[in-house]
């Protein structure tokens, strides 16, 4: 029987076995289906490690360099997840008669996405804070070039953007995580001052200041690559050049991953500073910010993507608020991620269809897509309804649970900034939904898009899981969840 280091090793190394195996295959179809494999393949080997997990509590591997807990545990799948839809998606986003299916593109395209899916993996395991900042680091370098298309000079513009703000931004998590060895420097002899195991069992030893110092940087470092405003301007350029799979990706999966590195630090810095509630005073600045920012840029989009990318923007600062409100907040915060998380995918998934059906993404000139294109214009429509906290979906119920960790906790200006924001995203974001879904079709001279069953299957699992998350959260989602805010609230130290 495998062990369960072995399990891990494999876990993520599937993906780059599976970037490797795509030097061996030549035709460009061919190179797609090597994603989708070794996505199932990673997502099966997360099977055991829940398990183990289940049986013996949460446990370090490989000299403690990885740790699998429920809050990693709860990324994991999460992320598996993601590029298993997004890579069976892939397959029939890229049509055979497009310019860019050429070996070498599909090759590029197939290598990078896996390789950022074994750095994302490697992020969400890592124990030693060092390497967490090397993955993510390399999360950037290697999915910049994923956000590249050939021919496009305004791709290359967005790739440049991208590495430049968040280059700048891992240097600020860089210094954070140099301030937050600093703050260690009175750990007992032998105590590793890299480990988050270890950083959470000696949390009252850290140096008060230096570990707030260190915490801001983390947030302002790692907020970059989360997309929290006002550090989010490579977000809207990025998603709305990459191909639609990689802008899915980006913000159903590489936003979450960045704030999971904050959500580490943020019970290591909250006892370090006597639960006085400052490192989450922190976050939750961040967290109201972008979604001012969200309600003011969101009603003057045109292009859907960008459009979508904003809301991102509004939902990582609904994460963040929840983060920095602290106990159902934080609760509710790891269920906003999830909704979020399926609900984009399904969005952006939309909007790709709808884009290259009408040769446009400007949605002053779509209408009528639920018409045109039955399936994806009503899925876009569906999941902006979703985003935008519809009830009965889950988004709702996520939104409500911070509402009221907010309200039972005093904090009624949270409570009234949160409430008109969302209000105002909710009026501008539906005004677009119905222009771009509803209406007459003004692309009925096209031939028909033959729907694929795989498709058909994504966006009924999307929808079965967001309106079954907004109606009830059966019993062991909620224990897992409640295990993944508890690492979260108190930190973890096996």
């Amino acid at each position: 029987m495998m062990s369960p280091a072995a399990w891990l090793i494999g876990m993520i190394a599937l993906p780059a076995a599976g970037a490797a195996l795509c030097l061996l295959i030549r035709d460009p179809r061919r190179m797609l289906r090597a994603p989708v494999l070794s996505s199932c393949a990673a997502f099966a080997a997360g099977i055991p490690l829940t398990l183990h997990l289940h049986g013996f509590g949460p446990f370090t591997v490989c000299g403690s360099t990885f740790l699998i807990d429920a809050l990693s545990l709860f990324h994991i799948f999460l992320v598996n997840s993601i590029f298993f839809m997004t890579a069976i998606y892939a397959g029939g986003y890229f049509k055979p008669q497009s310019p860019i299916m050429t070996p070498l593109f599909m090759r590029r395209y197939c290598m990078l996405w896996q390789g950022f899916q074994t750095m994302l993996l490697l992020v969400i395991v890592s124990n030693n804070i060092g390497i967490m900042w090397v993955a993510l680091e390399a999360t950037t370098l290697i999915s910049a070039f994923l956000i590249l298309t050939d021919g496009n000079p305004l791709s290359l513009e967005a790739m440049w953007k991208y590495l430049l703000v968040c280059s700048v931004g891992i240097v600020f998590a860089f210094m954070g995580t140099l301030l937050t060895v600093a703050a260690a420097r009175g750990f007992p002899p032998g105590q590793s001052v890299f480990l988050f195991t270890g950083l959470c069992a000696h949390a009252g030893l850290l140096k008060a200041k230096v570990m707030l110092l260190a915490f801001i940087f983390v947030v302002v470092g790692f907020g970059t690559k989360a997309g929290l405003a006002p550090l989010h301007t490579w977000l809207p350029d990025a998603h709305s050049q990459a191909p639609t799979p990689v802008s899915a990706v980006f913000s159903g999966v590489m936003l979450n991953c960045a704030l999971y590195c904050i959500m580490r630090y943020l019970p290591i810095a909250e006892a370090a500073l006597g639960k006085s509630g400052a490192a989450r005073s922190v976050i939750l600045l961040f967290g109201l910010t972008s979604l001012i920012f969200a309600a003011v840029f969101i009603p003057v989009q045109r292009d859907m993507k960008r459009f979508l990318a904003y809301c991102s923007v509004e939902h990582m600062g609904i994460i963040a608020i929840g983060l920095g409100i602290g106990g159902l907040g934080t609760f509710a915060a790891l269920l906003h991620t999830v909704n979020h998380s399926f609900s984009k995918v399904l969005a952006f998934f939309s909007a790709g269809h709808i884009g290259r059906r009408y040769d446009t993404r400007d949605m002053q000139e779509i209408n009528g897509a639920a018409a045109c294109l039955p399936l994806w214009g009503g899925a876009f429509f569906i999941s902006i309804l979703v985003l935008i906290g519809v009830a009965p979906f889950s988004v709702f119920m996520s939104e409500f649970l911070i509402v009221k960790a907010a309200f039972l906790g005093g904090r009624f200006v949270t409570v009234a900034l949160f409430l008109f924001c969302a209000l105002a995203v909710f009026v501008s974001a539906l005004r677009h939904a119905m222009r771009v879904s509803l209406g007459a079709n003004n692309a009925a001279n096209r031939p028909p898009e033959k729907i694929r069953i795989a498709d058909a299957g994504i966006v009924i699992g999307c929808l079965i899981v967001l309106v079954a998350l907004g109606l009830w959260i059966p019993s062991p989602v909620s224990h897992f969840l409640n295990a993944a805010a508890g690492v979260v609230e108190k930190g973890m130290a096996p």
